[in-house]
């Protein structure tokens, strides 16, 4: 696989992930609508995945090593795996009660970060664990600060 979908691959799919977990969980704890959290999972499909991939085209322009070809693959591989990761949380979401949705999103959610963080240790020649534990912390961090923020602006800004 070429460096510039791997690139892609890998940004998309662990921006795509912790990101829309955040955001669900956010969404969740503050409203409990499964509505809102469909829109919100659809707006991080589309806004955030445009923007990381912005992101990345420039970063990657701004490495003169990389050819305009090499930047425009990055670009379009890290909007199209950042879209598709965000969305698959809407599959559970459609299916399921919230919260049971809630709950069947983290475990997918930190599954693919795992799997991710495993694949690239392997690859690297280096020991998995230490990836998995470090990059599943930061995603649970993610999901528990925006717990409490949905459940500080339920609190203090509902009508």
């Amino acid at each position: 696989m070429k460096k510039s979908i791997k690139r892609g691959l890998s940004f998309g799919l662990t921006s795509g992930v912790i990101t829309t977990l955040g955001l669900m969980i956010g969404l969740y704890s503050g409203t409990h609508s499964k509505f809102v959290v469909i829109g919100g999972i659809l707006t991080i499909a589309i806004a955030d995945a445009l923007s990381d991939a912005t992101g990345i085209h420039i970063s990657v322009e701004a490495d003169k090593k990389n050819t305009k070809k090499d930047v425009w693959a990055s670009t379009a591989s890290t909007f199209f795996f950042k879209f598709i990761f965000a969305l698959s949380f809407l599959i559970p979401v459609l299916i399921f009660s919230l919260r049971t949705a809630i709950i069947i999103s983290l475990v997918y959610g930190l599954f693919l970060v795992a799997g991710l963080s495993y694949y690239i240790s392997k690859k690297n020649n280096k020991k998995p664990i230490k990836a998995i534990l470090e990059h599943l912390f930061i995603a649970i961090l993610v999901v528990v600060l925006t717990y409490f923020v949905g459940n500080f602006v339920s609190t203090f800004f509902s009508p």
